[in-house]
């Protein structure tokens, strides 16, 4: 189907692969069976593999084809919705925990593309959280004071070091997490299948899951075949209440995002952005920016929908694509006549504490499930799928116990759907007073946020 606007239906970081797996068409057998070809899955698989398990893998497009091959390719340690929220709800240890935790999933990943050779276009660039108005400076200062007592690697930003930088003029003062930084989703997500194959993962593509039938061995089932296992992991994250389970502890949002067209060497040098640092704002639901290796911008988000019970949101999403464009247009306005190549997009998985979780359910304990990354998956689901191998062989991970907690559930429909969309209009109603702001504030010739 034709769009007026450039949509990618997947997005442009990744396409069919060359090598396509065939449809499971037998009944087999294995130790582990994995529902979901993405970061988690393929990262369970291969830690799995590792440990000597026979691993069948199910993917009802092809490995890649979700999120892991979707995202802006931000590898960055943010953790719950804000290190002043993770203080008040669970307290200075379990903060600290929980940073540590989003530190190692960061160093993790950077293990996982040296160990595998990689070529995913990694710059350890670090990310910003930035301000685009004056208001957000004491927040943000706050914040990295707090995040840097806790043991994060950060420091706060003001606008003179930010200028330093080279950083782009809208962004006034931030906080730059020092681990981590951008890389090519989709020749990461690849680089994965490539290395499971490689290790004798049984990958089979176009093979979604219609049922999975309980017991002492779980039996995964497709339209043409099944596999009996031990034990089941369910890494579809977003995609898992599609799958029937846990309506109640995960939610899919769709966000969209754009890709510019090349900058030209007089556009990149009057930008500036040396440093190529990922960025993403300070707003209740953040914008995303950054640089790529083939000098094109990629950014989005500020716009979630959310689909009555859970299912997963439409992808071509016009007033969507026309905010984020938006967007993009104020922060860089240098760069008014540069055309826009790509719009896409993606679900992500959110808990309503903004956390991650792990666990095992099912009366025979064996059905293993890790999800609900809130867009912060490129480190944490690489991390999960290293965990859930532990978990499966009777070990547990070190940081698994940062994820230990009382989890809350999203409740029933419709008071799902009302409250996703009270949240989301509340949000989306103090970014617009925030945005109103700084437009004011450069039509007065102030500067965004001079005035309050």
């Amino acid at each position: 189907m034709k769009h007026p606007l450039p949509f990618e239906e997947i997005s442009p970081w990744v396409e069919a692969p060359e090598d396509p797996q065939p449809p499971l068409a037998s009944d087999l057998r294995a130790d582990v069976v994995v529902v979901g070809g993405g970061y988690t899955g393929l990262s369970t698989a291969l830690s799995l593999r590792a440990q000597g398990a026979d691993v069948v893998l199910l993917e009802q497009g092809f490995a890649g084809s979700g999120a892991s091959g979707r995202n802006a390719g931000h590898l960055t340690p943010t953790i719950g919705k804000d290190i002043p929220t993770l203080l008040r709800f669970f307290g200075r240890e379990r903060a600290a925990g929980l940073v540590r935790f989003a530190d190692v999933a960061v160093e993790a990943t950077e293990e996982v593309i040296r160990k595998h050779g990689i070529e995913c276009e990694y710059r350890a660039s670090g990310n910003i959280m930035a301000g685009v108005h004056r208001k957000h400076e004491a927040r943000l200062r706050t914040a990295a004071g707090r995040a840097a007592e806790l043991g994060a690697q950060v420091r706060f930003l003001d606008e003179g070091e930010m200028r330093e930088r080279g950083l782009p003029a809208a962004f006034r003062s931030g906080v730059l997490e020092e681990r981590g930084g951008t890389l090519h989703p989709g020749r990461y997500v690849m680089g994965l299948r490539r290395a499971a194959l490689a290790a004798g993962v049984r990958l089979f593509e176009s093979s979604a899951l219609i049922a999975l039938d309980e017991g002492p061995k779980v039996t995964a089932r497709t339209s043409r075949g099944s596999v009996e296992a031990a034990n089941v992991v369910l890494a579809t994250n977003a995609y898992t209440p599609a799958t029937g389970r846990h309506k109640r502890r995960v939610a899919p949002l769709r966000v969209s995002l754009f890709e510019t067209e090349p900058l030209g060497e007089a556009q990149l040098a009057e930008l500036g952005w040396r440093g190529r640092e990922g960025i993403y704002t300070a707003h209740e639901t953040l914008e995303s920016f950054r640089l790529t290796e083939r000098n094109t911008i990629v950014g989005g988000s500020k716009v979630v929908r959310y689909a009555w019970g859970s299912g997963l949101a439409p992808g071509y999403d016009p007033p969507a694509f026309r905010a984020i464009e938006g967007a993009f247009r104020e922060r860089f306005p240098t760069l008014a006549d540069l055309p826009i190549a790509h719009f896409w997009g993606g679900w992500i998985g959110l808990t309503l504490d903004f956390l991650p979780t792990l666990g095992v359910g099912g009366a025979h304990r064996n059905l293993f499930f890790g999800l609900g990354y809130a867009g912060h998956g490129v480190a944490q689901a690489t991390l999960m799928g290293a965990m859930l191998a532990e978990r499966i062989q009777g070990r547990e991970h070190e940081h698994e116990v940062a994820l230990r907690r009382r989890e809350l559930s999203w409740p029933p429909e419709p008071l799902r759907w009302l409250g996703a969309k009270l949240i989301i209009n509340a949000l989306t109603a103090l970014d617009r007073r925030t945005d109103r702001q700084v437009r004011s504030a450069l039509r007065d010739g102030t500067g965004p946020g001079e005035r309050a």
